[in-house]
């Protein structure tokens, strides 16, 4: 691979939830010098920072101390999550011998794509204690089965019909399913108890990595391209972005401006959240950057109507 292309594999590989997308994106932020903020500290006016908060993550470079409040912005968003299979929060379940997890399909998804797939488990842990824990099991755990053809004659004339809550019930082990056992596993996992677990956000991911493809290797396939290849870019361009490159721009195109990028979650189902783009995560950003530079609500409203946004997304 190319050094573009081998970064990208390595983003998709690293990041098979939105929790993990935002804490690849943050590693490469911090790397170019980008300062983390928290959103219930007092926010100086930082050139270069982010915040994140669970799926999503908001980034800016261009904010600095001196810097007009009324400054616009150029924005680019996409999003971190995907169509997937989500783990249910009560998933033991099984019959005749076999144990299987209770899943429910998130988003738009291809579901025959999903069938006789190696699929690991991916997400975090939410404990009593108001922490989070990211956890990543990077090796077989489930799979769901297509009928063999002799139980399905017609499957090639009439195609795959499948029944969400019916045949998306991935297998993972034998024996006989006990209430609470999936939980005691993945707070293992994450180096907890399963007392210590109040809930989770958790995905299975297809365990087959981001490759080149074809005879002349031309081709890129990975799960998780929609959306997280414009993740990848967008964090890529931002810290690869200097403000003598802002300015240079900034004397083609208008005044020096604030160069962001927002990776939102929950896109896949509405993006009506906290952390969704319909939520108020970004508008509450992007004020405060404003007001840590010494500006008004009015000067806020000055940036926002020569600001742009440009919405990446890989579908």
């Amino acid at each position: 691979m190319n050094i573009t292309i081998d970064s990208l594999a390595k983003y998709l590989d690293g990041s098979p939830s939105p929790f993990h997308a935002v804490a690849t994106s943050a590693t490469t932020l911090i790397a170019a010098g980008f300062v983390e903020l928290d959103p219930a500290e007092s926010w100086p006016a930082a050139d270069a920072g982010f915040v994140r908060r669970a799926g999503a993550l908001i980034a800016w470079r261009g904010a600095g101390p001196g810097t007009d409040p009324a400054t616009s912005f150029r924005l680019v968003g996409a999003h971190t999550d995907s169509p997937g299979m989500r783990v249910k929060p009560f998933p033991d379940t099984g019959v005749l011998g076999w144990r299987q997890l209770g899943v429910e399909v998130y988003g738009g998804a291809l579901l025959n794509s999903w069938l006789d797939r190696d699929l690991g488990v991916a997400g975090r842990l939410a404990l009593k204690d108001g922490s989070t824990v990211l956890v990543s099991v990077d090796r077989p755990i489930a799979r769901i089965p297509q009928l063999a053809i002799h139980l399905d004659r017609e499957v090639n004339e009439k195609g795959v019909l499948l029944d969400k809550q019916v045949h998306l019930t991935p297998i993972w082990g034998t024996g006989m399913a006990r209430a609470g056992e999936f939980e005691e596993w993945i707070a293992g996992i994450g180096g907890v108890t399963a007392a210590d677990v109040a809930g989770w956000e958790l995905q299975l991911f297809d365990l087959t990595p981001a490759t080149l493809l074809g005879q002349d290797r031309t081709l890129f396939a990975s799960g998780r391209l929609d959306n997280q290849l414009s993740c990848w870019a967008a964090t890529e361009a931002l810290s690869a972005t200097s403000i003598a490159a802002l300015d240079a721009h900034g004397a083609i195109d208008g005044p020096h401006h604030i160069a962001v990028i927002a990776l939102f979650d929950h896109e896949e189902v509405g993006s009506e959240s906290s952390t969704g783009a319909a939520g108020p995560l970004l508008e509450v950003v992007l004020e405060r950057l404003v007001l840590s530079r010494g500006g008004s609500r009015e000067d806020f409203h000055r940036a926002l109507s020569t600001s742009h946004c440009v919405s990446a997304d890989n579908a």
